[in-house]
C-alpha cells in the first residue's frame, strides 16, 4: 500500500518559496542550534521523503515546524504541516525531549535585556525590583528551592513539582498585579536553572514526568505572557512555543490550549486577526477545550471571539460570545480548576465582551461592558483595571463625549501607579492621540489630563 502525499507539508513549503535543497539547509541550522546531531545529515531527500508521506522522527518534526515558522513570521505547528498525528503515534520519549530543554535555557539566557542583567549579578534571584511584601515568600520559597538543589541525578519528587507550581502561582498574582515588566528577571532565571535542572533529573514514576513537565510549561507560558505585556513580542512568540511544545509532551491539553489561547490574543493585539482566529481554534479544539474547566472554556471562548471580531466576523463573533458567557455560568466553586484561570471572572469576560463589541463597531455595547467591567474588577487586578479605563475612555471619546471620557483618563492613569505595562502604556498613548486636537483648549481639563499622562509615559519610558 503506498502512501499518501503530505499535501498539508507541501502547501506550507509552497508559502515558504525556497527549494528543498536550501529547506533542508535551513533545518540542519536550526538542529545545529538545539544539539540535534543526528539530524546533521537532512538533505533534500528527505525533505522529498517528507512531503511524499514518510513521517519524520518526533525531534526532526519539531524542528522541521520550528524552521518553517522562522522562514514566514508566524507559528507553525505540527497539525498545520500534518505530522500531528503521526508524531503522536511514536512512542514517547522517556524524558523530556533534549531539544526543547536546550531552547528553554538557550532561550532564558538571552531572555535578559541590560537592566536585567544588571538586576542578576548580585543574586540570582534578586526581587529587589518588586518592593512589596510578597517578596519575603518568593526569598523563602527560592533559599528553600537552593538549599534542597540537588546534584546532576536527582531524583525529581512531588514536592518539587510542587515549588514550581508555587513559583507560577506567584508569579502570575504579580503579573496581574504589577504588569509583565516586574520580576521578569527572576521568573526568566528561576526557569533556566531550577527548573531546568529538575527537567534533566530522574523521574521515578511517568506520572511525576508529566507533572514535572507540565509545571514547566505553564512556567514557560508566563515568561511568554510577560514578555508580551512588555511589549517584548518575538521573544513572547518563543517562549509560548517553548510552552506549547513542553504542554504536548506533558499530555496536558487543557494547559496547550491555554497557551495557545495567549497567542491569539497577542495576534489581535498585533493586528493579525485572521491569525488570532487560527490559533484560537486551535486552542478549542478536541481534548484542549472538551478537558478544560468551565471557567478555562470560557477564556478559550471570548479569545476566539476577539479574533472573528477582529476579522469582521459578526455572527460567529456573537456566537462566540454567547457561548462563552455560558460557560462560565457553568463554573462553580466544587470544580477542579488550575490556578492559572484564578483572575479570569465576570470582570475579565465583560472586558474581553467590550473589546470585542468595540472592534465590531458597536461603541455603545463596548461601552457598556467596559463600565461593568471597571465596577466589578477586585483591586488586586490593576494592570487589566487601568487598561479596561483605557479603553472605556476611547470609546467614550468616539461617541463624543470628550468630558466623560476625561474623567475615566484620569481614573485609568490613577490606576496606573506602580504598573508596567506595555499594554497599559499603549492605552495612555492612544488617549493623548484622542486628545490631540483638543488639548490647547482654554478653560478644558484636556491639557491638565495630557500632563499627567505625559508624566506616566516618561515613568514607564522603558516599557516598549
Amino acid at each position: 500500500m503506498g502512501r499518501t502525499r503530505n499535501v498539508k507539508l507541501a502547501a506550507v513549503i509552497a508559502d515558504l518559496g525556497l527549494s528543498q535543497s536550501r529547506l533542508a539547509h535551513r533545518v540542519k541550522v536550526v538542529a545545529e542550534e538545539h544539539g540535534a546531531a543526528d539530524l546533521a545529515g537532512v538533505g533534500q531527500s528527505h525533505i522529498a521523503k517528507w512531503i511524499a508521506g514518510v513521517v519524520p522522527e518526533p525531534r526532526a518534526a519539531r524542528i522541521l515546524a520550528e524552521t518553517l515558522s522562522r522562514g514566514l513570521g508566524r507559528i507553525v505547528t505540527l497539525a498545520e504541516i500534518g505530522l500531528a498525528k503521526g508524531t503522536e503515534a511514536q512512542p514517547q520519549p522517556p524524558a523530556w525531549s533534549d531539544d526543547t530543554l536546550t531552547t528553554l535555557v538557550m532561550l532564558g539566557s538571552t531572555d535578559m535585556d541590560i537592566d536585567r542583567r544588571r538586576l542578576l549579578t548580585t543574586s540570582v534571584y534578586s526581587v529587589a525590583g518588586l518592593a512589596l511584601p510578597e517578596e519575603r515568600w518568593f526569598e523563602q520559597a527560592m533559599d528553600r528551592a537552593r538549599a534542597r538543589k540537588p546534584l546532576s541525578g536527582h531524583t525529581v519528587t512531588d514536592q518539587d513539582v510542587e515549588d514550581v507550581h508555587e513559583a507560577a502561582d506567584f508569579f502570575s498574582r504579580r503579573d496581574q498585579k504589577r504588569g509583565g515588566r516586574v520580576g521578569r528577571a527572576a521568573l526568566v532565571a528561576y526557569l533556566r536553572t531550577d527548573v531546568a535542572d529538575l527537567l534533566n533529573g530522574r523521574f521515578p514514576t511517568e506520572d511525576i514526568r508529566r507533572s514535572m513537565t507540565s509545571a514547566a510549561a505553564e512556567l514557560s507560558y508566563l515568561a511568554g505572557w510577560t514578555a508580551f505585556d512588555a511589549g517584548e513580542h518575538p521573544v513572547a512568540q518563543s517562549w509560548l512555543t517553548v510552552a506549547t511544545n513542553l504542554a504536548e509532551e506533558a499530555g496536558d491539553a487543557p494547559l496547550a490550549g491555554h497557551v495557545l489561547r495567549a497567542m491569539a490574543h497577542q495576534a489581535v493585539d498585533l493586528g493579525q486577526p485572521y491569525e488570532a482566529v487560527r490559533l484560537a481554534e486551535a486552542s478549542l479544539s478536541s481534548r484542549r477545550y472538551a478537558h478544560a474547566c468551565w471557567r478555562e472554556r470560557a477564556l478559550l471562548g471570548v479569545v476566539h471571539a476577539r479574533g472573528l471580531a477582529a476579522a469582521g466576523d459578526r455572527k460567529r463573533a456573537a456566537a462566540a460570545l454567547f457561548r462563552a458567557e455560558s460557560d462560565l455560568g457553568r463554573a462553580s466553586e466544587e470544580d477542579r480548576e488550575p490556578n492559572r484561570v484564578f483572575f479570569f471572572g465576570e470582570a475579565s469576560l465583560a472586558h474581553e465582551t467590550g473589546a470585542a463589541l468595540r472592534d465590531l463597531g458597536d461603541l455603545k455595547g463596548a461601552e457598556k461592558q467596559f463600565l461593568h467591567s471597571a465596577r466589578t474588577r477586585r483591586a488586586q487586578f490593576a494592570r487589566t483595571h487601568s487598561v479596561t479605563l483605557g479603553y472605556l475612555g476611547a470609546v467614550q471619546a468616539r461617541q463624543g463625549q470628550l468630558d466623560v471620557a476625561c474623567g475615566t483618563w484620569h481614573q485609568a492613569l490613577d490606576a496606573m501607579s506602580g504598573v508596567q505595562s506595555a499594554r497599559a502604556r499603549e492605552t495612555v498613548v492612544q488617549m493623548r492621540r484622542a486628545l490631540s486636537p483638543v488639548r490647547g483648549r482654554a478653560g478644558g481639563g484636556a491639557a491638565e489630563l495630557d500632563a499627567k499622562a505625559r508624566e506616566i509615559l516618561h515613568a514607564n519610558r522603558h516599557v516598549r
